[in-house]
């Protein structure tokens, strides 16, 4: 199931030092690197009491550290830092390990800009050194099966596309994802948007104009927790993309329409839900019920649709092969800086009340 060549079984396992141990280190990072042949979990970055007793718990071969700059004091002790940390860290904790010579992985998104993350993924290149981000949904089971039905011409000619990332969640947390401040790279259009965005340029290509409505929802609410994306591609596609907060019934979760026929689906992936419950990838990881498949075909008949199984584990695969034989990386960092382009742009559209055109730079 997993794609990606591992190492042999004579070669050491490579050496990961996790940074953050939150929800996206303790629920899908260390799982996914813990299960996936070549690499081994060694150092995880919390000052936090109750999340060291968790990693001892959840991975005891570990070892807790209390700060990124202690893990990175020795280099030498790791074969890669993974970074899971608050948004405001990305750039600088990346930065610190490839100076220090170690390759990197990324949460979403890389950076708060796209000129940071162009000046990260110039100093990997110049650096000789892997730079990837953990752009789990290109391996949603709908994403998989859409990248499926495209390469098999299914749909004919695609002209529309509709993705959704959509919760119920009125009342407000605390926490960084709820800041104003610019740095934190929070509200909704970074968090999901950061998603959305990174699927419909993997699937339809670049963009060249933007437009978007970004709000602000929830009472007592400080960053954006509903947004709508439209996005023009070089390739004729128009994608629309909505995220939202307070959104009491979802809608589908995509909808693809080409000139031969149509795809729709409704409910999420399986893979985040499993591993927040603690289960770990194996036989049958990543299926789908077939109460849970989409539909193809017309208005003149439709009829469900076998879904590929979802795959977050070929991600680590995929860095194992680029760090062992030299393969490309799993998530190109360029993509990440394409993305953000598009997510500034957005966020402009909103503010000026105009569809922005990307420059050809940006578009790339």
């Amino acid at each position: 199931m997993t794609t990606g060549t591992t190492q042999s079984t004579e070669s050491p396992a490579l050496r990961v030092g996790l940074v953050g141990y939150g929800l996206a280190g303790a629920a899908f990072h260390a799982p996914l690197i813990a299960t996936t042949p070549g690499l081994r979990l060694e150092a995880v970055v919390t000052a936090d009491p109750e999340r060291r007793e968790q990693l001892h718990r959840d991975h005891p071969q570990a070892r807790a550290v209390d700060t990124a700059e202690r893990l990175l004091a020795d280099p030498g002790a790791l074969d890669l830092l993974v970074v899971a940390s608050p948004n405001r860290s990305h750039v600088p904790l990346a930065r610190a390990a490839l100076e220090a010579g170690l390759p990197v992985v990324v949460d979403k998104p890389l950076a708060a800009t796209a000129a940071e993350a162009a000046e990260l993924a110039d100093l990997a290149e110049a650096r000789g050194l892997l730079l990837t981000v953990f752009q789990n949904r290109r391996w949603d089971t709908d994403f998989r099966t859409v990248q499926q039905l495209l390469a098999d011409g299914a749909l004919g000619t695609v002209h529309r596309y509709e993705s959704r990332f959509e919760r119920w969640r009125p009342e407000l947390k605390d926490g960084w994802r709820e800041s104003a401040d610019p740095a934190d790279a929070g509200g909704i259009l970074y968090d999901l948007g950061s998603h959305l965005v990174d699927q419909a340029l993997t699937l339809f290509g670049p963009a060249t104009h933007v437009y978007a409505e970004v709000d602000t929802r929830r009472l007592g609410a400080r960053v954006d927790d509903d947004a709508f994306v439209a996005l023009t591609h070089t390739s004729g596609v128009r994608s629309h993309l909505w995220m939202g907060a307070l959104t009491g019934q979802l809608g589908p979760r995509l909808r693809v329409l080409g000139d031969r026929s149509a795809y729709s689906v409704h409910g999420m992936d399986p893979q985040e839900d499993a591993l927040r419950a603690g289960q770990r990838p194996g036989p049958g990881w990543g299926e789908v019920a077939e109460a849970g498949r989409g539909l193809l075909g017309t208005e003149n008949g439709t009829a469900p649709h076998p879904s590929l199984p979802g795959d977050y584990p070929a991600f680590y695969a995929g860095v194992v092969h680029a760090l062992r034989e030299g393969g490309p990386a799993p998530v190109d960092p360029r993509d990440a800086v394409a993305a953000l382009a598009v997510l500034e742009a957005a966020r402009r559209s909103s503010a000026e009340g105009r569809t922005i055109a990307l420059s050809a730079e940006e578009a790339r």
